[in-house]
């Protein structure tokens, strides 16, 4: 029959669980240090005894062997007494960690926020840090940027992996429908639509429907004759609804190629007085807004709208995986060239630097003022959670090594202090 043996539970005392390699070797330096410390007490013990009751110089050593015993004893007493009680005897102030160990983490949660989270210190914290500048500097390495938009493009990749059809649904149907039926889109539109015709970009729209409307009749007039055949009178003659039929393409065709080559062409006014028109009725036509409003519930109310945004997802999604996952993909190698850039940019551009590392500061000082309370809190809930005595060894592993400095100081200055009173009295009497 085995037996198992459980980690210690460190959850119960909201502890992290500790490190046995590094708890080792700190468990061995302390126990170096107090022998050492030991080992200097009884060194002066020895000395005090061999040279008790003598005179002259010797009586100079057995005082200072004296003075450093008191000086150990001492010391060791106050350093023992942070951790456990000395000897386990209940003196007053001792075991101090163990039994005020909350009091302790509201004056650590104090001391930094008094000390370290003000904005004078973050601000000068972030300018000393020069973010801008060195981030400049390690995107003037070709492998780190390529190692960026490696890293941004998985991670994108996989996060629109996660995103599923239902999600999508969901947010069409839950979010953004119900938004667009309680949102009027008629002035929207109008204003929309005005400033797009004062800025001429609807010309390059017509231009582009022209061209594609003349290019298509010139390489299907088969199917615009089939389409006039149909609408003709069953009684014409079938020579005559052939002649008609061509001559009615040939001037659409011909129309299209003068509005095509005249750029102030009367259709070209017509479609921009239209368009003006409607611009207009949109933002201060009750009746046309209305209308709008109509046709933009019917839209809404059709499945369709759901599948329609389902689909363009996916398909804009399929595009973008495919693309990221590309080493040589057109996205990877528009990020690379952006970031390149923009790391020439920071190592040219003084000015750049200069706004960044003060936005970053500006981000910084937000975020301690406005958390800096909670953060600091978490000193005092943390230690709130510790077992006391749990705690008490566990700082002492940390930082009792050089607490037993305090101990050889004391027994080594206490041994000085000792000479000098011994030879301060020996000349006074």
């Amino acid at each position: 029959m085995t037996t198992t043996t459980s980690p210690p539970k460190v959850e119960a005392i909201g502890m992290t669980a500790p490190d046995p390699v590094s708890d080792a070797r700190r468990r061995r330096g302390l126990r170096r240090m107090r022998t050492l410390a030991v080992s200097l007490l009884i060194l002066a013990a020895v000395v005090y005894l061999l040279t008790l009751d003598h005179g002259g110089f010797l009586g100079f050593v057995n005082a200072g062997a004296e003075a450093s015993m008191v000086g150990a004893i001492a010391d060791w007493f106050a350093v023992t007494a942070l951790f456990r009680h000395p000897l386990g005897l209940p003196v007053p102030h001792t075991a101090l960690i163990s039994r005020r160990k909350d009091e302790l983490g509201r004056g650590l949660e104090e001391f930094v926020g008094e000390n370290f989270l003000q904005e004078g210190i973050v601000r000068d914290r972030v300018a000393a840090a020069a973010v801008s500048a060195r981030a400049g500097t390690w995107l003037a390495d070709p492998g780190q940027v390529r190692r960026v938009v490696d890293e941004v493009s998985d991670v994108v990749a996989i996060a629109l992996e996660r995103v599923r059809d239902e999600h999508v649904s969901a947010l069409v149907t839950e979010a953004l429908v119900p938004r667009f039926r309680d949102e009027p889109i008629a002035a929207l539109a109008g204003e929309l639509l005005a400033e797009a015709l004062r800025d001429g970009v609807h010309h390059g729209v017509l231009d582009l429907a022209i061209d594609e409307l003349y290019g298509w009749l010139l390489e299907h007039p088969e199917t615009v004759a089939e389409v006039l055949q149909q609408r003709a009178p069953w009684w014409a003659p079938g020579r005559l609804n052939d002649a008609v039929t061509r001559r009615v393409t040939g001037e659409l065709v011909s129309w299209l190629a003068e509005i095509r080559a005249d750029p102030d062409h009367r259709a070209r006014h017509a479609v921009d007085s239209l368009l003006t028109q409607l611009a207009h009725d949109l933002r201060h036509d009750q009746v046309t807004q209305e209308r709008t409003e109509r046709l933009k519930q019917r839209l809404l109310d059709q499945p369709q709208v759901v599948e329609s945004g389902v689909a363009l997802w996916n398909a804009l999604r399929r595009a973008l995986q495919a693309s990221l996952r590309d080493p040589e993909g057109a996205v990877r190698a528009r990020l690379v060239g952006e970031l390149t850039a923009f790391g020439a940019r920071l190592r040219e551009d003084v000015a750049l630097r200069g706004r960044i590392d003060g936005a970053a500061a500006d981000v910084a000082v937000f975020a301690v003022e406005r958390y800096g309370a909670e953060l600091t809190a978490v000193i005092t809930q943390t230690v709130e959670r510790w077992d006391g005595k749990e705690a008490s060894r566990r700082i002492e592993l940390h930082v009792g090594r050089d607490l037993q400095f305090i101990r050889i100081n004391g027994t080594i200055v206490g041994g000085l202090v000792g000479l000098v009173i011994h030879a301060v009295t020996v000349m006074l009497r």
